[in-house]
């Protein structure tokens, strides 16, 4: 088995769940929470670490819900991502609240992880077959230097039609394949959700666009090999440049970055499509639906009631 580390992002402020922190709620029959599931999947596939990046403001719930338990049966790691964690010459524009986004949470993990990895949210639930071909493809994976300088990259595919809320609309990244099954462009697009009519629409200029329900789109879970942190870094700098002063919103987005690197060449994305239904905790209403997957989960036999007993 070769070394792999499994990323989770958990650095989120929860907002749209109450104003909880919605990774640590607790969704299992014995207080498990998402990311419980997520760990015991990529654990089973063959991931021998797991880095979570939080805030350190999180550090001490967040380990007494998960960090002390979790490293019980993996080897764990922090990383921590904040607001003020700038390249020199930079500062935090006055009266911005959250920190810089996706992109800005992996580079959190410079120094940490050296081995290839994965990301995924820390709020969504992804399945097991995301795992599994993400950790195939990763151990075959070629870095920057041995790949004639082109980034070798992966994500798992989901079918949109599996990954909606059914209150509200949700954020994914739409993509689009070439004929060599390697991704093309991922846009992240806003607003998705199902009508009354029964067809997946976004909201475009006042108009719902429809979307068909096969659309293979990215829930953020990715694989990368390890020199792509260094790329971040870089890509950062050029971002915090091109910020509009007094836009105290805009984000270094993980997908907007990817997506820049295929386009100028940079990198290639390989598509591992997978028909697992996601479900996750978008707004506080979704923890009944998520409760009731579990314990369906369960009944099939695809998870122990005593998850890591």
């Amino acid at each position: 088995m070769k070394d792999a580390t499994l990323v989770v992002m958990a650095a989120g402020i929860g907002s749209r769940f109450g104003g909880g922190i919605k990774q640590l709620e607790p969704m299992g029959p014995n207080g498990e929470i998402i990311m419980d599931y997520s760990i015991h999947d990529a654990k089973e596939a063959g991931f021998n670490k797991v880095v979570f990046i939080i805030r350190k403001d999180l550090e001490k719930d967040f380990k007494e819900i998960i960090g002390n338990r979790i490293e019980k049966e993996i080897q764990v790691d922090y990383a921590f991502q904040e607001m003020d964690a700038l390249p020199e010459g930079f500062s935090v524009p006055e009266g911005r609240k959250k920190p810089w986004g996706t992109g800005q949470a992996i580079l959190s993990c410079k120094g940490i992880v050296k081995e290839p990895f994965a990301v995924i949210n820390a709020d969504d639930y992804y399945g097991k077959v995301g795992f599994q071909k993400i950790y195939q493809y990763l151990t075959q994976a070629k870095t920057k230097e041995e790949n004639q300088g082109v980034y070798d990259m992966c994500m798992a595919g989901f079918i949109l039609g599996n990954t909606l809320s059914e209150n509200g609309t949700v954020t994914r990244g739409v993509c689009k394949a070439g004929e060599d099954g390697n991704l093309a462009t991922v846009v992240e697009t806003g607003g998705i959700m199902m009508n009354e009519e029964g067809r997946i629409v976004h909201e475009d200029n006042g108009s719902d666009l429809v979307i068909t329900p096969d659309s293979l789109v990215s829930m953020n879970m990715w694989g990368f090999t390890p020199d792509f942190i260094d790329e971040l870094e870089t890509g950062f700098t050029e971002f915090l440049q091109s910020v509009p002063e007094g836009d105290l919103k805009k984000e270094y987005l993980l997908p907007a970055v990817v997506d820049q690197m295929i386009q100028s060449g940079q990198a290639t994305v390989k598509i591992l499509p997978t028909e697992d239904k996601w479900f996750g905790v978008t707004y506080k209403e979704d923890k009944e639906s998520v409760v009731n997957a579990f314990k369906d989960l369960i009944q099939k036999g695809v998870y122990k009631e005593d998850l890591w007993g």
